[in-house]
């Protein structure tokens, strides 16, 4: 997306890229989508035991690519899938990705090895990472430039939802139903999305407006990503060295440097580096990497502790962990009606520093002995109100000063990042914790990390435009 990228941006939309009468469909289908693909993101962390269980003969270095490679492929792919949306029409990659997460989700419920297993979620990854950006685009196009925020602010909130209730869910679908269910849930739902999509959704590229397929750049920045996220997610694995953990960041960081040299001396690149000439998008994607490393810790700390300290079975840590997420879409409907006249910022330095002190809640308050209601109870609700704040705001924030024909791969970009900072939020919980998970001194210092993130994303924001749009 180079010159001729902004120059089709300046051109008159399609007739089908215009504001629908009635948008609200389309979001409801774009949306259930994004839910299910943010649900598997974290479900099977708490599923992580019954699929052990379920491969008896598979090590855990072996069982951790279950998750591990749905992350890595996701994150890698999120940024290429950007560009192939605003390439070849982002109805169509939503519905073609929707149709291969599907088809990966029921060949996961059905593998017999590891190996099937990790390859089906291989699949299931990049299914999800080719329907993700497609979808803000869809609702971006569906809603006048008056609406935009809220929109934007609901279909963040519904992923941010369906990711934190996730681990919840898994645990009681998989006590009751068993592993294979925590993926064929995936179903019925998906297919809804899309036999509606079908339909309602119009497609907003024009054919005369495709524009060319960067391979190499896309290659590059797979490899750049993918390389990275092997080197973290690995970074407490036994199996692995430190040498070979050194040479994996090195090949990451060799090919995102070899991806912005590209960058700049093609003439049709996958990103368009004038992205970064933004202030506020420059802020806000270090902002939503600051806010997700910090969300990670918060999030895996509280099963670590609800079932290594109070010692809750993990279907009474997943209901008690429940009522924070609840209040993530209430929240942010509220803050996404207030944002389409206010703007964004103030929402997001302000549920910044509520989600800081729910964490300095939960570095002071809670002791050894469960008291769930007066010591746990306050803190989750706050932490609850400061990532309905956040979270969806963050979405709206990075796409809210870029040309329409830039926000396929602008969120992309922005989803990615979040995706980063999940999985490096994700390995310090477990690098900080070690062997003293069940040991209440040890989660001082995860808190005081969720504290410090969430105060520099409150800094990062206040650094960025997010008044509303006019037109």
């Amino acid at each position: 997306m180079g010159a001729d990228a902004m120059h089709a941006a300046a051109t008159p939309a399609a007739p089908s890229a215009a504001p629908a009468a009635s948008p609200w469909p389309v979001f409801w289908v774009a949306s259930i989508a994004v839910f299910l693909v943010s649900l598997d993101s974290t479900m099977l962390y708490a599923a992580f035991g019954a699929l052990r269980e379920g491969f008896p003969e598979a090590s855990a270095a072996d069982m951790s690519w279950v998750l591990n490679a749905y992350t890595v492929v996701f994150a890698a792919m999120l940024i290429p899938s950007g560009g192939l949306a605003d390439t070849h029409g982002r109805k169509r990659m939503f519905m073609g990705g929707v149709v291969l997460f599907l088809a990966a989700s029921a060949a996961c419920g059905l593998a017999g090895t590891e190996s099937w297993l990790i390859a089906a979620r291989v699949l299931q990854a990049v299914g999800a990472a080719l329907l993700t950006p497609a979808s803000l685009s869809i609702v971006l196009a569906a809603f006048p430039a008056s609406q935009r925020a809220v929109a934007v602010s609901l279909w963040g909130a519904v992923g941010g939802l369906a990711a934190a209730v996730g681990p919840s869910l898994g645990a009681f679908v998989v006590d009751v139903a068993g592993w294979p269910w925590a993926f064929y849930l995936n179903l019925p739902l998906g297919a809804l999305s899309l036999w509606f999509g079908a339909g309602l959704l119009k497609e907003s590229v024009k054919p005369d407006a495709r524009r060319r397929v960067d391979g190499v750049g896309m290659a590059l920045l797979i490899v750049g990503v993918g390389a990275l996220a092997l080197a973290i997610v690995q970074s407490e694995s036994p199996a692995w060295r430190r040498g070979e953990l050194i040479v994996a960041a090195a090949v990451g960081a060799a090919s995102l440097a070899a991806f912005v040299l590209w960058a700049r001396a093609t003439p049709h690149p996958l990103v368009d580096l004038a992205l970064f000439r933004h202030r506020t998008y420059r802020y806000v994607n270090l902002a939503t990497l600051s806010f997700g490393i910090a969300f990670a810790m918060m999030f895996f700390a509280f099963f670590f502790y609800m079932t290594g300290v109070w010692h809750y079975s993990l279907p009474q840590a997943g209901l008690a962990v429940t009522p924070g997420p609840l209040l993530v879409m209430p929240t942010a409907i509220l803050t996404g009606r207030l944002a389409a006249r206010m703007g964004h910022r103030p929402f997001l330095v302000g549920g910044s520093l509520v989600y800081a002190a729910s964490g300095l809640w939960f570095m002071l308050v809670p002791g050894a002995e469960p008291a769930y209601l007066s010591q746990w109870l306050p803190g989750l609700l706050l932490s609850g109100i400061g990532v309905g704040m956040v979270l969806p705001s963050l979405s709206g924030a990075a796409v809210n000063r870029l040309p329409a024909q830039h926000y396929a791969v602008g969120s992309a970009v922005n989803q990615a990042t979040r995706q980063i900072g999940g999985v490096l939020g994700v390995a310090v919980t477990v690098l900080l914790l070690g062997q003293g998970a069940a040991s209440h001194d040890a989660f001082s210092p995860i808190y005081a990390g969720h504290v410090g993130l969430a105060l520099l994303t409150a800094v990062l924001c206040l650094a960025v435009d997010t008044r509303p749009r006019t037109a």
